[in-house]
């Protein structure tokens, strides 16, 4: 049963939202919900990047969860600009308490990890934070809060839509950053670094009581 794969919908404040759920492999660590890129470029639950996130999530002990935002797949309702998506994300982290209880942690990629941010910025029940590609330098990030749980940040050397430095600033030193060499914001070819980095920083985070 470890890894299964199972589809999921659940509501949001604009319909119905779709998602998938993997399963944790044990010994099992709380629940996870990881969000992907722009919907009005592309984005999905299937993307690369998004599928590699969960899958090192699950591989960590997380129950995890990603997501379609509105109006992408099969999720209802239409794109809102960034800030009807926060409530969906919203909404996701309470179908994960839900389904799978606490603790929750909290992620996405580029535009996802500046929703899940923002998402996450006021949520007790997020014990840490994972950034992918966090898009500084683009409307969806500028306004982005910085985490106030633990937070891991990677960023590709050659990011232009969140460059390192911009993210070091962005930082402060209130969380930590990896910079993949030689990756784009895309982590073409560098996928199994970005899955290393991340999988480091699940490991090294305090283990909760049973759930």
């Amino acid at each position: 049963m470890t890894g299964k794969l199972s589809s999921a919908t659940f509501p949001g404040p604009a319909g119905q939202l779709e998602g998938l759920w993997k399963e944790a492999t044990p010994p099992r660590r709380g629940a996870a919900v990881f969000a992907h890129p722009h919907p009005l470029h592309g984005g999905t639950l299937h993307n690369k990047v998004v599928y590699r996130a969960a899958r090192t999530l699950a591989r960590s002990g997380y129950e995890t969860l990603r997501f379609n935002f509105r109006g992408v797949g099969r999720s209802e309702g239409t794109y809102a600009g960034g800030q009807g998506e926060v409530g969906d994300f919203r909404a996701a982290l309470d179908e994960a308490e839900r389904v799978a209880g606490l603790p929750l942690l909290a992620g996405g990629f580029s535009f996802g990890s500046a929703v899940a941010l923002k998402a996450a910025a006021e949520d007790p029940r997020v014990v840490a934070f994972l950034g992918i590609g966090l898009p500084l330098a683009t409307e969806s990030g500028a306004d982005a809060p910085r985490p106030r749980a633990p937070a891991l940040f990677v960023v590709g050397e050659r990011d232009t839509f969140g460059p390192s430095e911009k993210l070091r600033e962005f930082v402060g030193g209130t969380a930590e950053i990896v910079e993949i060499p030689n990756a784009d914001h895309f982590f073409e070819g560098k996928l199994d670094a970005l899955e290393e980095a991340l999988f480091r920083f699940l490991a090294s985070l305090p283990r909760p009581r049973p759930v």
